[in-house]
């Protein structure tokens, strides 16, 4: 012990000292509650054993009942159009604002700034603007949509099971577009001018340049990006809670809402711990991606 001590005050043990508090931190606010929630989808939960840690154990029987569930599939299916779709929207218009920005026009710092208010507004916030633009009878977007012919009627966005879960999508692109943006001006920024330069000295038009110089150069930020995108997509509970709440019959419902809809609704907490033990893996897989594409950066 006296060895140990005397390490860290010499600061020859400082640095694992440092290390050593964060990393418990973690391990006691994050760590712990994982293993818990993995270990209670293995065993029989219910409200009278929840407060304790030694209940019967029943191997694989909350996953089988839950993929035999008539409804487990469809909300799979609607959590992967989610996914999907919200990180396509962001991607694909923020990846347009940020070469839009790219040029550098007068105003533009001010400009990308305002687009950071959607990404730094609460989630409930922002869902509750949404279900004013989105409402069927006076809402906002009914009316742009009419006024210029696209639709004769309204739509219930938020009611009807066609357009229920793609009125969270719309909600969720517009919040997550800005952050999107700001990491891919990030990295279009790290491109050297002189590629450009070169390339249009070649003969190169406009699209060959992007083709062959900015896909290629922004391929780690793409992926960290889109990895991200899953992870914070995977999390996104607040506009399902503040537009649609899963409805209606389940018709906008995805994993995380119904994790959190089984466990303090209907107080299945074994079944909410499953459904969220398989998300872990689909985030662990994108935190792999992440990773992977981040490493070759070089650090000062």
């Amino acid at each position: 012990m006296k060895r140990i001590l005397s390490s860290i005050t010499d600061g020859r043990g400082f640095d694992i000292g440092l290390v050593s508090l964060p990393l418990a931190f973690l391990f006691i606010l994050s760590g712990l509650p994982l293993v818990y929630n993995v270990v209670m989808s293995f065993q029989e939960v219910d409200m009278f054993s929840l407060g304790s840690f030694t209940r019967p154990f029943v191997g694989f029987k909350n996953y089988i009942e839950l993929f035999a569930q008539p409804e487990t599939w469809p909300i799979l299916l609607n959590t992967a159009i989610f996914v999907t779709a919200s990180i396509a929207g962001q991607f694909l218009i923020g990846f347009g604002l940020a070469l839009f920005f790219w040029v550098n026009f007068p105003g533009a710092s001010w400009l990308r700034g305002l687009f950071l208010v959607s990404w730094v507004m609460p989630g409930l916030v922002v869902g509750a603007i949404w279900n004013w633009i989105l409402s069927g009878d006076f809402g906002v977007l009914n009316f742009l949509l009419r006024e210029t012919g696209v639709i004769s009627g309204n739509i219930f966005w938020r009611s009807d099971p066609n357009y229920s879960l793609w009125a969270v999508i719309i909600a969720n692109i517009w919040l997550g577009t800005s952050f999107n943006m700001i990491l891919l001006s990030v990295g279009l920024s790290g491109i050297p001018k002189d590629l450009y330069e070169a390339a249009e000295l070649d003969g190169a038009n406009a699209f060959q340049r992007f083709w062959t110089i900015t896909l290629p150069m922004m391929r780690s930020t793409i992926g960290a990006i889109v990895a991200l995108g899953l992870i914070f997509t995977l999390q996104q509970f607040d506009l399902f809670a503040a537009i649609t709440s899963g409805g209606p019959n389940n018709t906008s419902n995805v994993t995380q809402y119904w994790a959190w809809d089984l466990s303090f609704r209907q107080y299945d907490f074994a079944k909410g711990a499953t459904i969220s033990v398989i998300m872990i893996v689909f985030v662990m897989f994108a935190s792999v991606v992440y990773v992977r594409s981040t490493r070759h950066e070089v650090r000062g």
